[in-house]
């Protein structure tokens, strides 16, 4: 693997630690730690007399600074690598745009100060969008990362995916979007509403007068389970097939894996229920999640690869 391949599947663990660290933020209550000051936190640079949420608040915009920096040395890095309209500087640069975006979104949330105990239907939207857009960016990291390893391009038209089998990949992708995006109103839901016990949790969920976020809540299970058995399905019929990737023996396993992951994601899904969801849960059920996310990404962009020599970068 060459340097900037491993520097493109760090840059995306990297990323992946701040995502899990934003989720932090927000399952603790200090979205609002710096004010609704953005990028000042408190309208200070450094914030002198910081509370606990307030330095949790401001180590996330330090740690989103770093991961823009690294997506930003990413492009510089494989626009010296690789030549003009290759992959993988669309890639980098697809990564850079929505990082920026991502940045967008945190900075609307704390500028509409629609964080901490904000209740209102626009803060749900928000974390759907960014939600959404956080899926992007791992999507375009994950493959700038795997591109740059030696996968080829990608291409919706082919005569190697038959149209079912890519309408069915395409279904991958949305099921798992929108498991990503009901889970994020829900997991709002949780945090603005904790319940002291199951029964209590499942009381406000059935009931007409719970607040809209709280009912909300049982789509993501009705969802999650749909789309997990499809993906589990799918993962199974393509680990089966003989077509898969004949230079690239990674693409069975993405597929073996795809399985396993999204079993585990719906034990912990249920653990998560069942426990009321703790922080430390909500953490390791996100992080399967966005794991599920990327096998589904780079299972999509082997299945539909054009077969092609891959191409080089002039000098590693």
């Amino acid at each position: 693997m060459s340097r900037f391949a491993k520097f493109s599947w760090a840059v995306l663990a990297y990323n992946l630690l701040t995502i899990l660290w934003g989720a932090f933020v927000r399952a603790t209550g200090s979205g609002a730690g710096c004010g609704n000051h953005w990028p000042l936190c408190n309208g200070e640079v450094v914030p002198a007399a910081a509370s606990v949420k307030t330095l949790i608040e401001f180590s996330h915009r330090l740690t989103s600074g770093v991961a823009l920096l690294a997506v930003v040395a990413m492009v510089v890095y494989a626009f010296r690598l690789y030549p003009r309209r290759h992959r993988v500087r669309w890639g980098a640069v697809a990564s850079l745009a929505l990082i920026l975006t991502e940045a967008a979104v945190g900075a609307g949330l704390v500028l509409f100060e629609l964080v901490a105990e904000n209740e209102s239907m626009a803060r749900a939207l928000f974390m759907g969008v960014h939600l959404m857009n956080t899926f992007l960016l791992l999507a375009a990291l994950a493959l700038t990362a795997y591109w740059a390893s030696g996968a080829a391009a990608v291409g919706w038209s082919g005569r190697s995916v038959s149209p079912i089998e890519r309408w069915a990949l395409a279904a991958a992708l949305i099921g798992s979007l929108l498991t990503g995006v009901s889970g994020a109103i829900c997991a709002l839901g949780d945090t603005l509403f904790p319940a002291g016990s199951l029964q209590e949790a499942l009381l406000q969920d059935l009931s007409t007068t719970s607040h809209i976020l709280i009912r909300l809540r049982l789509l993501h299970p009705l969802i999650a389970v749909v789309a997990g058995l499809y993906l589990v399905f799918l993962g199974s019929s393509l680990a089966r097939r003989e077509r898969l990737p004949a230079g690239l023996p990674v693409g069975k396993t993405l597929c073996k894996s795809l399985g396993l992951l999204v079993l585990a994601q719906l034990v912990l899904g249920t653990l998560n229920v069942v426990l009321l969801a703790p922080v430390w849960l909500q953490l390791v059920h996100l992080l399967v999640a966005d794991a599920v996310w990327i096998v589904v990404v780079l299972v999509v962009a082997t299945r539909l690869r054009v077969v092609e020599p891959a191409m080089q970068p002039a000098h590693l």
